[in-house]
């Protein structure tokens, strides 16, 4: 059996992620609201048959994989981790672009953190290890990450990435078309109990 659908989850809402501040290498755990997202994940996750499932290392990508049901099953891959936004973390853009109005995640990285060479490098490492494998794929990770890993998914320049708006706890399910290009089969989907 070779590799089907990728199952791209976004961690359920934090309290950064509500307000907009990045989030990359902080922990921050799950609002009550973004638990309950969470949860509703698993009625989407019942009728899907997944040969792996994937967490990043974060709390919050692993307690939204845990509340869907698939928290036993999971493995922890590092390369799933959200952008290391080094000194930006916890900041938001609108401060960020004060010292520096032109600045672009998708271009410039973040000092101290990863820039977008790294970034890239990790998203395209993870793709080959993924299309190694086989069966439906479960990978629970994070907005700009998931993001990126989409974007080169279908072979595209990382500035494409800013074009895919992920919400929390909603699904992107990368694939296939029938010849065998890689596609985005579904994006941005919120799974309802």
């Amino acid at each position: 059996m070779s590799l089907q659908n990728l199952y791209l989850v976004r961690h359920g809402e934090t309290a950064w992620s509500l307000s907009g501040q990045h989030t990359g290498r902080s922990d921050i755990p799950l609002t009550a609201h973004g638990e309950q997202q969470a949860a509703n994940l698993a009625g989407f996750f019942k009728s899907i048959s997944l040969s792996q499932v994937f967490t990043s290392l974060r709390l919050r990508a692993r307690r939204t994989c845990e509340l869907a049901g698939l928290g036993d099953r999971a493995v922890v891959v590092e390369d799933l981790a959200e952008w290391d936004y080094g000194d930006y973390d916890g900041r938001l853009a609108v401060d960020i672009r004060k010292d520096r109005p032109d600045w672009n995640i998708y271009y410039d990285g973040c000092p101290n953190g990863e820039s977008p060479d790294q970034i890239v490098a990790r998203a395209d490492r993870l793709i080959v290890r993924l299309r190694g494998m086989s069966g439906n794929i479960a990978l629970f990770s994070h907005g700009h990450f998931g993001r990126v890993l989409a974007t080169r998914w279908l072979g595209l320049l990382l500035p494409e990435a800013k074009r895919l708006a992920i919400d929390p706890a909603t699904v992107g399910i990368l694939g296939y078309e029938a010849d065998q290009r890689p596609a985005i089969l579904q994006w941005n989907l919120v799974p309802v109990r």
